[in-house]
């Protein structure tokens, strides 16, 4: 890091984000590629597509789940509550696993045993096991978002970087709109179990291409080793995980149980804002923090999390409660709904991979964001 600071220009800031993501330095990246890096881009992110797939394909379903399973709409909710929850809880800490596992294994670690507990979701026998087995396959799959764009980012030169990242855009962003319309048409032909067994496939395929295309670069190998000799970081750890998670029920639930005017609501509430804040005071002061806050005084880090946040706060809101709203309000059946929702989807395909061609070219992204203002 001194080595870092003593280049005239750079703040403390940058040289902390320039040693926790050293895979953005193309001078570490590995020179020999077994296989062509589109291989690898195209097999990484079936992972991903499967896990935000998830996030809404059971929208559409829930009443259908809740009339299966013997379970109000709002116990029914808790279906895609808990598997939100659960991706709060991983997501965070998916680098620092990733240093201690080595990406390879902590990826298809994920993806395995994202796949087994899709199998169980589909098998569930009651409404409280599939809540369980929604948790487990939160937390398996919460990672596979944050490893999927470092792999990317180790794979492909800066040039070339833009238009992988549109391959990846195209996954996040068109899985969550498509998913009602996939979720809805599987549950009305056939079973709402279908939407989690449809995972398996495409999971076993993931996991057999990762194995093959996929290796961790040569510094990953060496954080990898020098991880296992730190220390965890359980006090961050915990404050992050009991804080997100009981921050994700109080935004889930509020608006049914009057926010503020709930006694549940108050106790989580409480409950988040302590965790929250013990653990960003732990984390600025431990000398290993499991996430990294100072990488926030970087002011693109900083307002790229900002945009990502406002980004996804609306995708997934707009696809958790139309669906819901078309099928309770309006009558529509669960495909109707799903298609309604579509051409969202259809035209982020069209529009991101002319994005990323454009900024292999050099475009400035900034005036992408906000052209506005430059």
């Amino acid at each position: 890091m001194s080595a870092v600071l003593e280049e005239p220009g750079i703040s403390e800031a940058e040289a902390s984000l320039a040693e926790a993501v050293p895979q953005f330095d193309n001078k570490r990246l590995p020179q020999a590629k077994i296989f062509n890096p589109w291989i690898v881009a195209l097999v990484v992110t079936i992972g991903t597509f499967m896990e935000v797939l998830d996030t809404s394909i059971a929208n559409v379903a829930l009443p259908h789940i809740s009339g299966s399973l013997s379970a109000s709409q709002d116990e029914g909710a808790w279906v895609l509550t808990s598997y939100l929850v659960a991706n709060a809880i991983v997501l965070p800490i998916s680098g620092w696993l990733s240093s201690l596992m080595g990406r390879k294994n902590f990826y298809l670690t994920s993806v395995f045993f994202f796949t087994v507990f899709s199998a169980a979701c589909g098998l569930a026998p009651s409404l409280g096991m599939l809540i369980l087995f929604r948790v487990a396959q939160g937390l398996a799959g919460g990672g596979l978002q944050p490893s999927v764009q470092a792999i990317l980012a180790d794979t492909f030169s800066a040039q070339k970087r833009g238009m992988a990242m549109a391959l990846y855009t195209v996954a996040i962003l068109v899985a969550p709109v498509l998913g009602p319309t996939l979720g809805g048409w599987i549950t009305d032909n056939y079973s709402w179990r279908w939407i989690f067994y449809i995972n398996i496939p495409i999971g076993i395929l993931c996991v057999f291409l990762t194995r093959i295309v996929l290796e961790d670069p040569p510094y990953m190998k060496e954080a990898k080793a020098k991880a296992r000799k730190v220390a965890i970081d359980w006090g961050g750890l915990g404050f992050i995980s009991l804080g997100l998670a009981t921050l994700e029920i109080v935004l889930d639930k509020g608006q049914e149980l009057d926010w503020f005017g709930s006694p549940f609501i108050v106790f989580f509430a409480s409950i988040s804002i302590i965790a929250l804040v013990a653990a960003v005071l732990w984390e600025l002061h431990t000398k290993n923090p499991v996430v990294n806050l100072r990488l926030l005084k970087e002011r693109n880090f900083l307002f790229c999390c900002i945009i990502i946040l406002g980004l996804y706060a609306v995708l997934y809101a707009t696809t958790y409660l139309l669906p819901t709203f078309m099928q309770q309000m309006m009558g529509y059946d669960a495909t109707t709904s799903g298609l309604a929702l579509s051409p969202a989807g259809i035209f982020t395909m069209i529009e991101v991979p002319f994005v990323g061609y454009v900024l292999t070219k050099g475009y400035d992204p900034r005036k992408m964001v906000f052209p506005e203002c430059f």
